[in-house]
């Protein structure tokens, strides 16, 4: 089913940013956002575009105290022919009706969800950036919105989008890719069996603000978590999924415990490597078979994926004050042929052999 809303159309449009090479990541955001309530027994309703602008907020309201929110994130791709491409929508949908389940948020459906993108979208076409490595940034949310310090759901919520010219998370001298220090952290845990780690909610990110304060004390520019129960087997890199190659084998750890966030990035990578004949394993991965592999020469490659970074290669793992090398520390084949087949088929320079963009435009 499509859905339309009514547009207010800004009075003020901001001058958009002369140098695509230089957006940096969330710095400029752009003339409109969509906005849409939700109120129990009457569901989603009042969808709008409207100008992005503060907005007023309650301090009792029930978010700011027990944070109730989930978020996406997604990006919009624009082509040479100028068509403007998503990258596998309906996994970030499914994504959110598990984040919502879990947070009990009420349900968004798939197609009242991609006509509200489609509609914010449309309003700021002309801010999708084409340079190399550049994308529009998708930020959805929601959060109960209600005065309340009941710690029960809430009874009204907010649905917003609002949206950003960004360029390489992980940007390098040239624009390409090139590889970072991630460090181990030892002292603090990011999700636990039972918790929110397969979740989208920010407060698996405010939660991890410490550990990535350690890491940059160590010049590192992520961190590596490890599990919650043993402390010893490897899980996600900060806002990424992350991958080991020891040897001939692709390692990444498995979701059956719910503390790894399903990326669709991470999927992408599975399914491409698995495409491409790779040996790739979902299984547990100590920390201690990885330092080992660093010694004996077999560590061939790390890297994370996201939406973000798409794929983010790493050259050296910090860990209890050592330093342990990745390979060379240079970009491997590997990370970088999934980088140029992903970032080729979300951008329409390479054939999309699996089906999984979906034209806005």
């Amino acid at each position: 089913m499509e859905y339309t809303f009514p547009v207010t159309r800004t009075t003020h449009p901001k001058p958009r940013p002369e140098d695509e090479t230089k957006l940096g990541f969330a710095k400029y955001f752009t003339d409109h956002m969509f906005v849409m309530d939700y109120d129990v027994g009457q569901g989603w309703h009042d969808g709008r575009v409207v100008p992005h602008e503060p907005f007023l907020i309650e301090p009792a309201c029930a978010v700011l105290h027990y944070a109730q929110e989930m978020f996406e994130g997604m990006k919009a791709y624009r082509t040479a022919d100028g068509r403007i491409l998503l990258f596998r929508p309906d996994k970030n949908i499914e994504r959110m009706k598990n984040t919502n389940e879990r947070m009990c948020i009420p349900e968004l459906p798939g197609d009242l969800f991609l006509s509200a993108v489609k509609a914010v979208i449309k309003e700021d076409m002309d801010w999708v950036p084409s340079a190399p490595g550049t994308a529009l940034y998708i930020r959805p949310f929601i959060f109960g919105n209600e005065v309340s310090f009941s710690v029960l759901p809430a009874q009204h919520y907010t649905f917003m989008i609002i949206l950003s010219p960004v360029g390489s998370y992980y940007a390098s001298n040239d624009g390409g890719l090139s590889t970072s220090r991630i460090y181990v952290s030892d002292n603090y845990i990011r999700a636990a069996r039972g918790g929110t780690g397969y979740a989208k909610v920010g407060g698996n990110y405010g939660n991890a603000m410490r550990a990535s304060a350690d890491a940059m004390k160590a010049n590192c520019k992520d961190v590596l978590w490890l599990d919650a129960a043993e402390n010893k087997y490897v899980e996600e890199i900060g806002t990424s999924n992350a991958f080991f190659r020891i040897s001939d084998e692709v390692i990444t750890a498995p979701l059956t415990d719910g503390t790894i966030l399903p990326g669709i990035t991470r999927r992408s990578v599975i399914e491409l490597l698995k495409s491409w004949g790779e040996k790739v394993s979902e299984r547990k991965l100590s920390i201690d078979e990885i330092t080992e592999a660093s010694k004996n020469g077999t560590l061939q490659e790390v890297f994370a994926s996201g939406t973000a970074a798409v794929i983010s290669p790493i050259g050296c793992l910090h860990y209890k004050g050592v330093d342990y090398p990745v390979a060379d520390q240079k970009v491997g084949p590997v990370a970088q042929k999934l980088y140029d087949n992903l970032y080729g088929m979300q951008t329409g320079a390479l054939p999309d052999v699996m089906g999984w963009t979906y034209q806005l435009f």
